[in-house]
């Protein structure tokens, strides 16, 4: 059982958690969950706590394969006063902002976020590890290879377990030498890599506990889910849920989701069934 220690609130995955995703951005790959304005902003994030989200994860830019990189100074625009905002209606809520910019990263703290969650791992900016270590907030280490706009040019692993098993271990080290304390690893399902590695990697998502570390899987609504049962990001709710149900079967302490009461929903028929069948309980913890 994992605690992180979130400026003050601990974070315990006696249970796995739901990360709500606030899309403050005007164009996300998944339409049906853009919002118009704050009070839109607002009301979505209400609802997500009241379905039982314990976090909820507001970013700045869309991070969709060929989409373009914003500057810092716009994803500040569109972030903090989302932050600032939620925080004020939902003060006991954990924050988390995705963003690969340590500026962003420093001001949305300060805005009342308390986790960073960087899909680069630090290495679309050299400064983010040691202002997070500064910050003194846990830290989602994603793999990506490539950037958001080369991802799905043809990645290429040659092994896409191990190589992100040693991408960890490397990015784990490194950010416990910079004094991070508190580390979630993200696989980065769909950033560089094909539909066939995804299913690879959520097949073995279970070999990554060898880390010691809470898993965040982000399956949500993603091409993998509605490609391979060609439908569109708009019908994918129910084969989301299939992948969030496989990775909590196979050890995930977070779902991020844009849908959080039927990751709850998963949540809660895997516990049940964990209670009622004792002798799976160490396959699960």
């Amino acid at each position: 059982m994992f605690t992180i220690n979130c400026k003050g609130k601990l974070l315990t995955f006696d249970t796995p958690v739901v990360m709500g995703i606030i899309n403050a951005t005007p164009d996300s790959f998944y339409e049906g969950h853009l919002t118009k304005n704050i009070d839109d902003i607002l009301a979505l994030s209400t609802k997500m706590i009241s379905e039982g989200a314990g976090i909820i994860d507001v970013g700045g830019q869309s991070t969709k394969p060929y989409s373009e990189r914003i500057d810092k100074d716009e994803e500040l625009r569109r972030v903090i006063p989302v932050i600032e905002k939620i925080h004020l209606l939902h003060p006991k809520i954990i924050l988390s902002v995705d963003t690969y910019y340590s500026e962003v990263a420093k001001e949305a703290v300060a805005a009342g976020a308390s986790i960073i969650n960087d899909i680069s791992a630090g290495c679309l900016d050299d400064k983010m590890i040691e202002t997070v270590a500064a910050l003194g907030v846990p830290y989602v280490c994603m793999h990506m290879k490539g950037t958001p706009g080369s991802m799905q040019q043809n990645p290429l692993y040659k092994n896409i377990v191990k190589d992100i098993l040693n991408f960890f271990i490397d990015k784990v080290d490194e950010c416990k030498k910079a004094g991070i304390k508190d580390i979630i690893i993200d696989p980065g399902f769909g950033f560089g890599k094909t539909i066939e590695q995804n299913l690879i990697l959520l097949r073995e998502l279970g070999i990554f506990k060898m880390l010691d570390k809470p898993i965040l899987a982000g399956l949500s609504r993603k091409s993998t889910v509605y490609k391979t049962l060609q439908v569109t990001p708009r019908d994918a709710l129910n084969g989301t849920t299939v992948l969030n149900t496989i990775a909590l079967m196979n050890g995930a302490n977070i779902l991020r989701v844009h849908d959080v009461k039927e990751a709850r929903e998963a949540v809660t028929l895997i516990n049940a069934y964990i209670k009622n069948a004792p002798a799976l309980q160490e396959h699960f913890l």
